[in-house]
């Protein structure tokens, strides 16, 4: 049976919801004017985590620091975060999607893939059908989407993200050498940059060549198991199926990069603090707990560190994981050479509520301050999960760079992961 995977990617999802969500009352519409979803633009403080068309031109990216797309665009408009909203909008146009085919893997908030396999004789014409999903969701919930269409999941997503917004694209095998090949090799999905330095110091500057390159000079250059999914994935091969359910999470993390240098301990951290309040909050959404942590650092010259704790019993709380991010911190950065990027990786994740060992030895202050905090977290999210994310913050972040805009999305700044190795790419 020949395989039709469709790729279902909001435009610019954040800011798509919001301005959709300002329209129906009324309001101008975002995505035609400088336009980004940020933190608090009275203190400059957070990162930008969606963009319009028009603050694009202004040079401005996703993932950037708030100050920065203030001072390349003064005028540009900043809405906050609202991830209530996020959620519902995102229920609303996975139900219709599910409406068409009940085989639907949501690969992220914003993105899902449907299995239209052996459905020919329902759907004769997939350009019409993907065409039809995305007017129904622009009609209906007032935002758009792009559509890619594959014979597998890998390929649908490479098309969805051609030209945009509001478009289907196709990548059938005999599309792939002018469709894909001419491309950049950075822009094939999970590569990411230290391969692609890797790939471009030996002349493989496009997905072609990759594609054509000997195994044994890939090998040699990213290792044999990443070189032989990297060639295939270059040519248009990617068996994975779509799930309906989806995979139980092995791990959360949060990176940030920054736009100065981290050279005090004090400085990161306040950066530990507000990766760890953001990275917990995510698990704690889910209703799981971590039993380990790992802090990793990336040094100027771009090599990285790690270090990694288990904990005595697993847990959902920020403060906890912090503190162990603290201990792990400090042994591994003695050196005190500068930083541009800090990452919090939380693994060992387990479903629901976990037992606590409790030693011989522990004092009873300790175990009660201990669900005090517990408790504490909890009542933090509720308000944020009604409010949005920055209806609360943390003291020590009110005054910081790092106290808003946190992001929850698959494989971006906040990362929900189910495979070994995660790549973050900007869509």
């Amino acid at each position: 049976m020949e395989r039709l995977i469709f790729h279902v990617d909001v435009n610019s999802a954040f800011l798509s919801w919001e301005a959709a969500k300002r329209v129906k009352c009324g309001e101008p519409d975002l995505r035609l004017v400088p336009s980004c979803i940020g933190g608090d633009p009275k203190s400059r403080r957070g990162i930008v985590l969606a963009k319009s068309i028009p603050a694009k031109q202004y040079g401005i990216k996703t993932g950037e620091p708030l100050s920065m797309a203030l001072r390349k665009c003064p005028n540009l408009i900043v809405a906050p975060p609202n991830f209530k909203l996020y959620s519902d909008n995102s229920r609303a146009f996975k139900s219709i999607c599910r409406s068409y085919t009940s085989l639907t893997e949501e690969f992220s908030i914003d993105e899902c893939f449907l299995d239209f396999s052996g459905t020919s004789h329902l759907y004769p014409d997939p350009v019409a059908l993907a065409t039809e999903i995305k007017d129904r969701i622009r009609d209906e919930l007032g935002f758009t989407v792009n559509v890619g269409i594959g014979r597998n999941k890998l390929c649908a997503k490479m098309a969805s993200d051609f030209e945009k917004p509001d478009k289907v694209h196709t990548l059938f095998p005999e599309e792939i050498p002018a469709k894909m090949w001419l491309l950049p090799v950075g822009d094939l999905l999970y590569i990411g940059k230290a391969s692609v330095a890797k790939l471009s110091e030996a002349k493989i500057r496009t997905i072609g060549d990759l594609a054509k390159a000997d195994l044994n000079l890939l090998s040699a250059l990213l290792g044999e198991k990443t070189a032989k999914l990297a060639n295939a994935y270059a040519n248009g091969i990617d068996s994975s199926p779509v799930r309906e359910a989806p995979e139980e999470a092995k791990g959360y993390s949060n990176s940030i990069t920054t736009e100065e240098n981290i050279s005090t301990i004090e400085q990161a951290n306040m950066i530990l603090l507000s990766l760890c309040d953001s990275v917990t909050e995510h698990m704690r959404s889910e209703n799981t707990r971590a039993g380990g942590v790992s802090v990793g650092i990336r040094y100027l010259d771009f090599k990285n560190r790690s270090h990694q704790m288990k904990l005595e019993s697993p847990t959902d709380s920020a403060s906890i994981v912090y503190e162990t991010a603290k201990k792990l911190l400090a042994e591994l950065w003695k050196d005190r050479l500068p930083l541009r990027l800090m990452s919090v990786a939380l693994t060992n994740v387990s479903k629901g509520q976990a037992v606590r060992q409790l030693s011989l030895f522990d004092e009873p202050e300790k175990q009660i301050n201990l669900e005090k905090q517990e408790r504490l977290d909890k009542a933090v999210s509720a308000i944020r999960g009604k409010f949005g994310f920055d209806a609360i913050q943390r003291g020590a972040l009110i005054n910081s760079d790092y106290g808003v805009g946190r992001k929850f999305k698959g494989k971006k700044e906040s990362e929900r992961s189910s495979d070994a190795e995660e790549t973050k790419k900007e869509r």
